[in-house]
């Protein structure tokens, strides 16, 4: 189990490299700069424009600036941003917490919808339960979570006569303010992830309910709670764990859109706020920390499944 661990951490740890690395190519090889940004019309003047790139280190080879960045972050230093003059770590770090709120929202509102709607669409499958699930859930997977958050938007106001405060509140300082402005955004992202758990659900618990074990409890005339909740329940506990890692990457992928939709100062919107200022500091920290969680859920991941499933750890 413990070579299994460093073994996976190894990995980790690899994909970070190559994956941090790609980013700061890929950030560099877009057209324009922020020296570009800063001069504006005076983008002429050869003389400000070096003194600029000197300044913000991007005169010197790729290869020396991605070596120093990565030396500064194993220091703990993201840097500081080009455009605000402050810490990228207090920048991302004030995000991060706001996206990770979001998505751990919406992550539960995918499981307490999705998964029971999955399993009883499985256990009644070919039924109109299972045809309403199919049915909703294909709808909702078919909408783009952009469009959904407009429809929830429109409708709020339009139905309601209601919207989302204008600035976001954090739940320690106005716990009313941050339920409404995270409300839609929960919504529209948890319509679509619940939706897919629901699918992915359905069709755990159809291979389960073919196997021997469960129609050899049911001919055996156990009660539906323990052919459901002790069989069934638990042989498809282990794969809904797994999906639960893709689920939350998918929503952390997914607030970038409802977070510049809805004006929340999240991971997302400082993404797209750092593309468009080309202040690569706040791109890259940001980047790094989204790439770090993914690494760490997969591994979450990982070890829960083996916790749940002894086969897993030699059991």
């Amino acid at each position: 189990m413990l070579g299994a661990l460093a073994g996976r951490l190894g990995a980790a740890a690899m994909t970070a490299v190559l994956s941090t690395a790609a980013v700061f190519l890929l950030i560099r090889a877009v057209p324009g700069d922020v020296v570009g940004e800063m001069l504006g019309q005076s983008a002429g003047d050869r003389a400000a424009e070096a003194a600029l790139r000197a300044f913000f280190g991007l005169d010197r080879p790729l290869w020396q600036q991605y070596l120093g960045w990565a030396g500064d972050v194993l220091r703990g230093d993201l840097g500081v941003s080009w455009r605000q003059g402050l810490p990228v770590a207090g920048i991302v770090g004030k995000a991060f917490l706001v996206t990770l709120q979001i998505g751990l929202v919406t992550l539960a509102v995918a499981l307490f919808v999705g998964v029971p709607l999955g399993i009883l669409a499985g256990v009644r499958h070919g039924r109109w339960p299972d045809l309403l699930v199919e049915v909703v859930s294909l709808v909702a997977l078919s909408a783009p979570v952009f469009w959904t958050g407009m429809v929830l938007l429109i409708a709020a106001g339009t139905w309601f006569g209601w919207s989302p405060p204008l600035i976001y509140a954090g739940p320690g300082e106005n716990l009313a303010d941050n339920i409404e402005s995270i409300a839609l955004p929960v919504m529209a992202l948890g319509l679509l992830q619940a939706a897919a758990y629901a699918q992915f659900a359905r069709q755990q618990t159809m291979q389960v309910m073919r196997q021997d074990f469960i129609r050899a409890a049911i001919s055996r005339g156990l009660p539906a709670r323990v052919v459901y909740g002790r069989h069934l329940l638990r042989n498809v506990a282990i794969p809904l764990v797994t999906f639960a890692g893709v689920i939350l990457v998918q929503i952390l992928g997914g607030v970038v859109v409802v977070e510049t939709l809805f004006a929340i100062p999240g991971l997302g919107r400082t993404l797209l706020a750092a593309i468009q200022a080309r202040d690569y500091p706040v791109l890259q920290g940001a980047l790094l920390v989204a790439v770090l969680v993914a690494l760490l859920v997969n591994l979450l991941v990982d070890l829960l499944y083996a916790a749940i499933d002894p086969r897993v750890r030699g059991a």
